[in-house]
């Protein structure tokens, strides 16, 4: 089906549900990958408001892993089905900034990186990260291809990545290195090494002469 005929059938069905009826397999996939992301974000959230309710941290570090089984579930599903949607490049990027943008930024901020420069440099990983996607969805089409039609390398660091920051953050947590505790963190929280590795992972990620090969 030519790309303007997907994206008319989500215009001209009126019935109250045609969005829901239009989802292919794959997309559920994706969308448990952002169910992932706001799961981990409500952990963090109930550690926020219980700080002896460690349980909680353990959860927010564990569903952006999950995610990222669904996320790479999503693509193979769709080969596997040979079906697809314009809909689900957009879904995959949205869920992907929550699971591997927003949940491990918030994360970062429960366990105690919040003084105003660490707030700083999440807030730019984050933006980094839906900066890196909307590139993408605009430019996968003239990126090199190989013999399978898929892409040769990512433009900058691709964001599910990011789940090396969410290993080390479980490294901490199990250590029980947070929130004052946080390794060579300056008086007042003003800011924390840390925190300066989320800036340059938000860096990398947006940066054009930096290709990493697709596996």
């Amino acid at each position: 089906m030519p790309p303007k005929s997907k994206l008319r059938q989500f215009k001209e069905h009126q019935g109250h549900f045609s969005l829901v009826r239009n989802f292919h397999l794959a997309d559920l996939f994706t969308i448990m990958n952002g169910v992932c992301g706001v799961g981990s974000l409500f952990s963090s959230a109930h550690y926020l408001i219980d700080s002896s309710n460690k349980q909680a941290l353990y959860f927010a570090l564990t569903l952006p892993a999950f995610g990222f089984l669904f996320d790479a579930l999503d693509g193979k599903v769709a080969r596997w089905r040979k079906s697809s949607s314009m809909l689900g490049q957009e879904l995959d990027s949205l869920a992907d900034l929550i699971s591997f943008g927003v949940a491990p930024a918030f994360l970062a901020f429960a366990i105690g990186l919040r003084g105003t420069i660490d707030m700083m440099m999440l807030t730019g990983f984050v933006c980094a990260g839906l900066a890196r996607l909307a590139r993408f969805n605009a430019t996968v089409a003239n990126l090199p291809k190989d013999a399978s039609g898929k892409s040769k390398y990512f433009e900058g660091l691709p964001i599910p990545s990011s789940l090396g920051l969410v290993a080390y953050m479980a490294y901490l947590i199990h250590h029980n290195l947070i929130q004052d505790d946080i390794p060579l963190g300056f008086h007042y929280k003003v800011i924390h090494p840390l925190s300066l590795v989320f800036g340059l992972w938000g860096a990398a990620m947006v940066s054009k002469t930096l290709r990493v090969p697709k596996l």
